[in-house]
């Protein structure tokens, strides 16, 4: 008899982000069924318990439990939040080398239950894991998709709608490149109602350059600064993935900048990197190509080229396509 359809997601890794993703999914009503998986189990039935004790205040019920890998067989997302943490005065690419030995694990075990959904990747440092994942699953590239800098531009949106005083929804603006300090804002496409943001500023008095180029060390360094003050980020990192969730298993072809594997575009190649793209239920649809500045190309090249040198040791297509 077959399985009724119903939209399954498994999270990989009960921490503070796969914890604060699973009561963001549950409140959002998205998912049917949500699967948590994790080396303590304790802790994960733990917050089985406690999301099902709150689903009767929850927009719809899901069918939630602590499982293991063969429950991957038949689901539609697999969310992979393991992995070690983000120390301070640690950088996410300084945990490379342990990572790739954990996902290495997990995916193996994820594909072995026969799995055939997609992949979404939140665990530090994203771009060198998605890309992990993509050649540990052997899936395509279009089915492996990581947070990339969902999370920087929302930063980015809020505070320049607070400096603008306008709401976030309203800013339309894009943080690419990797997820960490070589990221980049693209100020040549960053509006407000249709107004480019450095036309505002040249514009208006009360507005100055220096102000905005605050705002993106504020968002590049957003993590430093709340992983000090309260050890880890994980609720806009949790809301950002619901959002890419909703995405897919509601076939929205919406526009987010994740992590997505470059074919050419942006005269990149064999790297997966934070872009603007299209998702939907097949994964990521398209690639959306920015016309950038000289600038902005440059400053992209570069966060390529650090991706590229982390993953060289690693594997061995990516050291022949420096």
């Amino acid at each position: 008899m077959s399985r009724e359809r119903v939209n399954r997601v498994v999270v990989i890794g009960t921490g503070f982000v796969g914890s604060s993703y699973a009561f963001a999914l549950v409140n959002q009503g998205i998912a049917d069924e949500l699967v948590l998986i994790d080396v303590n189990k304790e802790k994960s039935i733990g917050d089985v318990m406690d999301l099902n004790h709150g689903k009767v205040f929850a927009p719809k019920p899901t069918n939630i439990w602590f499982g293991d890998y063969k429950d991957c067989r038949d689901a539609d997302l697999v969310v992979i939040c393991a992995g070690a943490n983000q120390k301070p005065g640690e950088t996410r690419l300084d945990l490379v080398d342990k990572n790739i030995k954990i996902f290495q694990t997990i995916v193996e075990s994820v594909m072995a239950s026969g799995f055939d959904g997609i992949f979404l990747i939140a665990t530090n440092p994203v771009d060198i894991l998605t890309y992990a994942t993509w050649k540990f699953s052997g899936l395509t590239k279009e089915r492996v998709i990581g947070s990339g800098t969902i999370l920087d531009t929302a930063r980015f949106r809020f505070l320049l709608g607070d400096y603008f005083k306008i709401a976030p929804t309203n800013v339309h603006a894009y943080i690419i490149g990797e997820h960490g300090d070589t990221e980049l804002p693209v100020w040549s496409h960053a509006e407000i109602g249709s107004i480019p943001i450095e036309q505002l500023v040249a514009k208006n008095d009360h507005y100055k350059k220096e102000d905005l180029e605050n705002i993106f060390i504020n968002v590049r360094d957003a993590a430093y600064q709340i992983i000090e003050k309260k050890g880890a980020t994980y609720y806009g990192i949790a809301m950002g993935l619901v959002r890419i969730t909703r995405a897919i298993l509601h076939n929205e072809n919406a526009i987010l900048t994740v992590s997505a594997y470059l074919d050419g575009e942006y005269g990149e190649n064999n790297v997966y990197i934070g872009v603007p793209a299209i998702i939907n239920r097949s994964g990521i649809r398209e690639v959306m190509e920015l016309t950038l500045n000289d600038t902005e190309q440059q400053q992209f090249h570069h966060s390529v080229s650090v991706l590229k040198n982390i993953l060289a040791p690693f594997f061995k297509e990516v050291k022949e396509s420096l």
